[in-house]
């Protein structure tokens, strides 16, 4: 059986589709990348907000060109499942997040070959789509926080998180099979082992001290982290433990404290400037990212420019913006004062543009600095080696370091790299060769 897989949207929807992956090699299909030679194609699809929904039904209708079995799962399968499975009734089957647990079996029925056995989806066996350097681990699922335009708790369900012991054997595997990096996401990385412990206090702490003394690990990143949920005990975890980047992705989304009432974000505008200042004082070398929603119902070129001068005073490390998608069954899809798309790029033009020049003069700074860095590419007609170091995320959000080196090196190898150039967003630089 030779299956075509496609998976869209976030890094956690990858993490799911690696474990799907799994066991249909296990069960001894053969994984295509041409869809003509497949015998069935699985789309795992993004549900998350009006583009990644455009990109689902494109791609589900190309896929249907081909004339296989067709089969469907993730985030638009579980929020639009019944309308799939009415508008397109050619898809073979729509598997939805809550089937999950009993995939296997849908598989079996799916297929009718009794030479497959497929086993029940484990976090702790995937087959790896991107670098084995550097992986994700996803520590929890769902979301409790009920931003007023997200989806993703109606879609993803309540938060659990993984038992600490499930997350530290993947971890183990992932380290035995080369990985370096270890990047952990989930929907609330802070909040992760809230629902396990008896003060409902966190466990991510914990979780990175005992992740820590796993032989071999180069880096531990921590992404996705929710404002008010970072402790104390947190930061001095990053901060005196070696192993974890000193790299905070926390999405603040506004800093309007009008807007981030509407949007039931915890924490005002003097919380969120008090939390990132501290981060700064404590660890003055620390890369903070955050991502911003502009054009949110009902926000007015007053609470734009507010929004606007505190990128500028601030001076953030690592910046993605969004316009405002209204999502049905999302409490701001009914707010009045909708703004007009023109207006929502035209803020998020304005607020890259000058994250550009940020970045950019953040980056000249790093001229003749040396910095560790994995090795993820090498492109033989340049000579060029492409990595990262700790102030880079992966997947290219960030940019890269771009460098050549007088000695040939191997993919996933930790070098050091003294940068000699800046572009806006990627440094330039040598390795260096002692």
């Amino acid at each position: 059986m030779k299956i075509g897989f496609i998976s869209l949207g976030c890094a956690k929807n990858l993490v799911d589709s690696e474990m799907i992956l799994n066991i249909l090699v296990n069960a001894g299909c053969e994984i295509v990348n041409d869809p003509s030679l497949a015998d069935a194609i699985f789309i795992n699809t993004c549900g998350f907000i009006k583009s990644a929904k455009e990109e689902t039904l494109a791609t589900i209708l190309e896929m249907h060109r081909y004339g296989k079995k067709l089969i469907v799962t993730g985030c638009y399968a579980k929020r639009y499942k019944k309308q799939l499975e009415k508008d397109m009734p050619f898809i073979d089957r729509v598997i939805s997040l809550t089937d999950y647990p009993k995939i296997h079996l849908i598989l079996e029925e799916v297929f009718r070959d009794k030479s497959l056995k497929f086993q029940p989806l484990k976090y702790e066996n995937r087959l790896l789509t991107g670098s084995i350097y550097t992986p994700y681990v996803k520590i929890s699922e769902g979301c409790d926080n009920y931003c007023t335009y997200c989806a993703i708790p109606l879609i993803r369900g309540r938060f659990r998180s993984r038992p600490m012991d499930s997350v530290i054997n993947e971890c183990i595997k992932l380290v035995s099979q080369g990985a370096k990096e270890l990047n952990l996401i989930s929907q609330d990385t802070t909040k992760y082992g809230a629902d396990l412990s008896p003060d409902k206090k966190s466990l991510l702490p914990k979780l990175l001290r005992e992740i820590s003394k796993i032989s071999g690990i180069e880096m531990i990143r921590i992404l996705y982290l929710y404002p008010d949920e970072i402790t104390e005990e947190l930061i001095q975890e990053v901060k005196h433990n070696d192993l974890i980047a000193n790299y905070f992705d926390i999405p603040i989304q506004h800093i309007s404290s009008k807007v981030l009432k509407r949007m039931n974000r915890r924490g005002d505008k003097e919380f969120l400037k008090n939390l990132l200042n501290h981060i700064r004082e404590e660890i003055p070398q620390s890369i903070i990212r955050t991502t911003y929603i502009v054009g949110f119902p009902g926000e007015t070129e007053e609470d734009f420019q507010e929004l606007y001068d505190f990128t500028k005073e601030f001076k953030f490390d690592r910046l993605g913006v969004f316009t405002y998608s209204p999502e049905e069954d999302t409490s701001s899809f009914n707010y009045g004062n909708q703004i007009p798309e023109e207006i929502k790029q035209e803020r998020l033009e304005r607020i890259m543009s000058l994250q550009q020049t940020i970045s950019r003069n953040k980056n000249r700074l790093q001229k003749h600095k040396i910095h560790k860095t994995i090795i993820e590419n090498y492109d033989p007609e340049t000579d060029f080696y492409y990595g990262r170091s700790y102030a880079f995320a992966p997947d290219d959000v960030d940019g890269m370091i771009v460098f050549q080196s007088k000695k040939e090196l191997e993919i996933g190898e930790v070098v050091n790299v003294e940068i000699k150039s800046v572009f806006d967003y990627d440094l330039i630089g040598d390795a260096v060769i002692e």
